[in-house]
């Protein structure tokens, strides 16, 4: 039937065979995967054909200002001679699309400098300057934005210590706040200066020295006031301490040790992860290690006492985050794998024994103190008794313990002692000379945490309006003077 219709109409309704029509060549959409404008344009490209080049000057203008960037395409102009992004002849010219589909081999032959992008390494990447370059000063800025620290509330303050007259004023120094024992004032003073909301500037990001000292001081003060909730999130600004950011050029970190060894611990129970801190615990080991061997190539006997303390330390630290962990055993075999120092200060010594006494080992918390061979002094002589006298505590013998803190506090006016002496009265029976006792040592200016709550306690097993004597506790205290030990409380010393 269709050869009959063509016949019939020869012309008609016929479809005519036209010549090839010159068409536009298609213009190249390029992504920011595409090659044919980077800087490595010519390398990865051929020569382009003179042939090919049918595009308009305007659409050529266009893809020229088209940069492939990290985020997209950004237009901008082109500047002669930038050092930035320097372009080959061949990338100012549009590429067929058919010369891109077989790029030739990269050549690894160092053909010329190739460009680099340049960026200032955070404390959470371990990028470092070139070799041979001197490496710029690390930027602490991280540390001077506002929204890493928190407003402190009031509300877990007593009254009677909030409108004192002996609050200091907001122009006290950090360094007189700290010594008159008010922390509240003095994390806010060294938040301020972090972030320059006291009226003055904030400091150099260049000074880690400062940076890091008030950061401390922060930390520390937010730990004194029952703070530790807003420590552990403050203390994620820090990131991974052992980053290259933080190491000098001469292999030493810039965080103060203590700031380390802190730090350590909050961020350990900001992440909720006990075998964090087990595990960074052991890379400070590792370096005091190292820096006491340094030491004691040099022959600094002052250096190599240093690190072997701070050793000493973290070994202590290790078992108690351990014992935190209900690591038991494990926290009696690094207990026993520590060595006996001889030189050891009566600190560590009774750390180490507190330790055995909350795993109930007696025997090996006895034997933690021992004084050294042709050492008598009294600073020896009053850890052995006073280990001698918690250990008789632990094993219930209430009653010679009692003797025995008696004995001690007539050749030491210790807070210690006359609070072990006051829990010992109250096991015997003698209650009300406990309490006594206790308030005594608040009236002498005594305000210690196990001070209040012990005596706190004995208010509510002497009469049922306890609440009436804890609120005259706190006005008491409140109008005591200021000390190093501190001297703003807060509710749970006094349970409220």
């Amino acid at each position: 039937m269709d050869q009959e219709s063509s016949s019939q109409h020869p012309k008609g309704h016929q479809r005519t065979r036209s010549a090839v029509k010159a068409t536009r060549p298609r213009a190249s959409t390029k992504g920011p995967l595409d090659v044919g404008d980077t800087p490595l344009a010519s390398l990865l490209l051929p020569p382009p054909q003179q042939s090919n080049q049918q595009t308009s000057s305007s659409h050529a203008e266009q893809q020229h200002q088209m940069i492939p960037g990290g985020h997209g395409h950004q237009a901008r102009t082109p500047v002669s001679g930038s050092p930035l992004l320097p372009r080959s002849p061949a990338a100012h010219s549009p590429v067929p699309p058919h010369s891109r589909r077989q790029p030739p081999p990269l050549s690894l032959s160092p053909a010329g400098p190739s460009p680099r992008m340049s960026f200032s390494p955070g404390p959470g990447s371990g990028a470092a300057s070139g070799r041979g370059a001197p490496r710029p000063p690390p930027d602490f800025s991280h540390l001077l934005r506002p929204d890493i620290y928190h407003d402190l509330t009031p509300l877990n303050v007593p009254p009677p210590f909030r409108p004192s007259a002996k609050q200091p004023s907001a122009s006290t120094p950090i360094p007189d706040l700290l010594a008159s024992g008010h922390f509240r004032a003095a994390a806010v003073a060294a938040a301020q200066a972090l972030t320059g909301a006291n009226g003055a500037p904030a400091p150099d990001p260049a000074d880690h020295a400062l940076i890091l000292s008030l950061f401390y001081v922060r930390l520390a003060c937010l730990t004194l006031i029952d703070a530790t909730a807003l420590a552990t999130q403050e203390v994620k600004a820090l990131e991974d301490l052992n980053a290259t950011f933080y190491v000098d050029e001469t292999g030493h970190n810039l965080i103060p040790w203590e700031l380390r060894v802190l730090a350590v611990r909050l961020q350990a129970i900001s992440f909720a992860d006990q075998r964090r801190a087990v595990m960074s615990y052991y890379d400070l080991a590792r370096e005091a290690r190292l820096r006491l061997a340094e030491a004691a190539a040099k022959h600094d006997n002052s250096e190599k006492q240093l690190w072997r303390e701070r050793l000493n330390d973290l070994g202590v630290r290790v078992a108690g985050v351990l014992v935190e962990m209900d690591d038991l055993k494990g926290a009696v075999e690094h207990l026993t794998s520590l060595k006996e120092s001889d030189n050891g200060s009566g600190k560590l010594q009774m750390a180490r024994a507190l330790l055995w006494l909350h795993l109930g080992d007696v025997d090996a918390a006895r034997g933690c103190v021992k004084p050294a061979e042709g050492s008598e002094g009294p600073s020896d002589n009053m850890t052995e008794r006073i280990l001698h006298a918690l250990c008789d505590m632990a094993d219930g013998k209430y009653s010679e313990a009692l003797n025995q803190w008696e004995e001690l506090s007539k050749v030491a006016d210790d807070e210690m002692i006359g609070v072990n002496r006051g829990v010992c009265l109250l096991y015997v029976g003698r209650l009300q000379e406990g309490k006594d006792l206790l308030e005594g040592l608040v009236d002498s200016g005594r305000t210690s945490h196990t001070l209040l709550f012990n005596l706190t306690t004995m208010y509510e097993l002497c009469t049922e309006r306890s609440r009436t004597l804890k609120v005259q506790l706190t006005e008491k205290v409140a109008a005591l003077e200021p000390t190093p030990f501190g001297w703003e409380k807060t509710n749970a010393d006094f349970k409220l």
